[in-house]
């Protein structure tokens, strides 16, 4: 495994739930964190010297280009990408009104295209590159009436192994995270499930540790998470 050895991480919607989780276990790793969020008034993690708080709207198309060029100022290189930010808006296969839909396509799905694209160049400087994106269980099937969000991950999916692919030769290693419930206020909004049963952000964060400090050797392209038994796992 591989030290931080003062590489730069990029995490997206890193105020709360999985991103803040994140960022709080790569900060204790010693990597050197810019957050993507949209309230500025995050305070530093880790401290202000190792980390940059940045504004960053992913459904604004020149966001993420923004994000990237204001971290390569601060810090002079990239190394990781964690696409966190996504919403879910529930988007039945017979409904007629496309709004959400349209919504979690431009977030979910062109927002870390975009910001991938504009950290691309930095990630093969790097020559050992990482890009991890939250997708979801929903990303490998569809599991209730709301297809719409598993639209949308399945287009991160392709995008996780079209980056994967294109970036091998450069030392790029993008991986999929793809949880089931999370115990964060996305799930909350919908399941009446346990908290305390669910996933917990902690969790998801040690794999994103994991994911981004594995050697160019050992790739993972998808990690599957569920908190109960389903026989495609």
């Amino acid at each position: 495994m591989m030290a931080a050895d003062g590489r730069v991480v990029m995490i997206s919607g890193a105020s709360r739930g999985i991103g803040a989780a994140v960022a709080r276990r790569l900060a204790r790793d010693g990597y050197r964190l810019s957050l993507g969020v949209r309230d500025t008034r995050l305070p530093p993690v880790g401290g202000a010297e190792t980390c940059l708080v940045t504004r960053y709207e992913a459904s604004e198309r020149e966001a993420g280009k923004a994000w990237v060029a204001a971290t390569l100022d601060r810090f002079g290189r990239i190394d990781a990408l964690v696409n966190n930010a996504g919403i879910l808006r529930t988007v039945p296969l017979e409904e007629e009104d496309e709004a959400g839909l349209d919504e979690m396509w431009a977030i979910n799905v062109k927002a870390p295209l975009r910001i991938i694209r504009a950290a691309l160049p930095h990630l093969k400087k790097s020559g050992r590159g990482r890009v991890v994106n939250l997708s979801s269980l929903a990303g490998k099937r569809v599991y209730n009436a709301g297809n719409g969000y598993a639209m949308s991950k399945f287009a991160l999916m392709a995008l996780t192994h079209s980056v994967r692919r294109l970036g091998w030769e450069h030392g790029i290693r993008a991986t999929a995270l793809c949880p089931g419930l999370v115990n964060t206020d996305m799930a909350a909004g919908f399941s009446p499930l346990d908290p305390a049963g669910m996933i917990q952000p902690e969790d998801l964060a040690e794999m994103v540790a994991y994911l981004i400090a594995l050697p160019n050797n050992a790739a993972i392209a998808e990690v599957l998470v569920n908190m109960r038994h389903e026989d495609m796992l």
